[in-house]
């Protein structure tokens, strides 16, 4: 199609996920109650190992960059859908459109390679524990955080503006081939996703191997608590991303597809906190200290 004959958008429509006003509301309510729940445990977490010092550790030190993280995605995708449940005219500028595309894909891909990084640091404190102080001190676990927030930073900006340099038209996405466009941004995801899938894969099978050479049995279930909350995060936010984006050609419709995919965006960041927090006995112990401690407080 000629540039001459093209037509370009300023905004999009956004489809509604149903038609039926009370269930947009019954969805409003529904969403702003799991935001809210994502917000507060996430901020707590980061409270918490801020305030106790036995957190202050490279392993929380990651736990708060995920945190972190997890609230800076949700909010940079539910308050928009929030408002579009109860607005009549739903449409998003391509400023914004563009913005949203950003910083969602961005937080998605620091997420990932975070995980890789504390699956790291697990490797070490199981293999290496010796050592693990002079292997991960402040410096390096700084470098390895920063990298984290460049590389999924970098690739989202690529992302964006191989996408926002297509002509947009208003009666699709794109007036030109996207081929090209394609094969790139699936060159870069495969990167920035397998990658880091790959290293935590192997952490594990070398933290496993350690294991199962423990002698004792109460040993091996101090090694295995030791990696427990941050392997079912793991499980949880690639399982979450496999099912969301890897589906069969029997796939479900595209209102399910909507559906899956703004749970994807918004239960995992809501369940991390709480896996922490129920499965880590360190993030329980901070809190029951933090809970007497207030309630020592209030008694005098």
């Amino acid at each position: 199609m000629g540039t001459d004959n093209q037509t370009w958008a300023s905004d999009f429509i956004l489809l509604s996920l149903s038609s039926d006003w009370d269930a947009q509301v019954s969805l409003f309510v529904l969403f702003l109650v799991m935001y809210m729940v994502t917000m507060l445990g996430n901020c707590l977490i980061v409270l918490l190992i801020r305030l106790d010092s036995r957190l202050h550790t490279p392993m929380y030190f990651f736990l708060t960059n995920l945190s972190l993280v997890d609230v800076s995605y949700a909010t940079s995708i539910v308050p928009q859908l929030l408002a579009h449940f109860l607005a009549e005219h739903k449409a998003i500028s391509l400023q914004s459109c563009a913005a949203q595309l950003f910083f969602s894909l961005a937080l998605g891909g620091i997420e990932f390679v975070l995980l890789a990084v504390m699956a790291y640091d697990r490797y070490v404190a199981v293999c290496d524990p010796l050592r693990y102080s002079a292997i991960m001190h402040g410096a390096l676990c700084a470098k390895l955080a920063i990298t984290s927030w460049v590389s999924g930073s970098i690739n989202s900006l690529m992302h964006t503006t191989i996408t926002f340099q297509l002509p947009m038209c208003t009666n699709k996405l794109a007036c030109v081939d996207t081929s090209s466009n394609e094969v790139t941004i699936m060159v870069s995801s495969i990167v920035l996703l397998m990658t880091p899938l790959c290293l935590v894969l192997l952490s594990y099978i070398r933290i496993i191997s350690t294991i199962l050479k423990i002698q004792s049995r109460e040993g091996r279930r101090k090694a295995f608590h030791t990696c427990a909350s941050h392997l079912t995060v793991v499980a949880l936010c690639y399982g979450m991303a496999i099912f969301t984006y890897i589906q069969p050609h029997s796939s479900p419709s595209v209102l399910q597809e909507e559906l899956i995919s703004l749970f994807y965006a918004i239960l995992t960041p809501m369940l991390n906190p709480m896996i922490y927090s129920l499965r880590n006995k360190e993030v329980k112990g901070a809190w029951q200290k933090l809970l007497w401690k207030f309630s020592g407080d209030k008694n005098i």
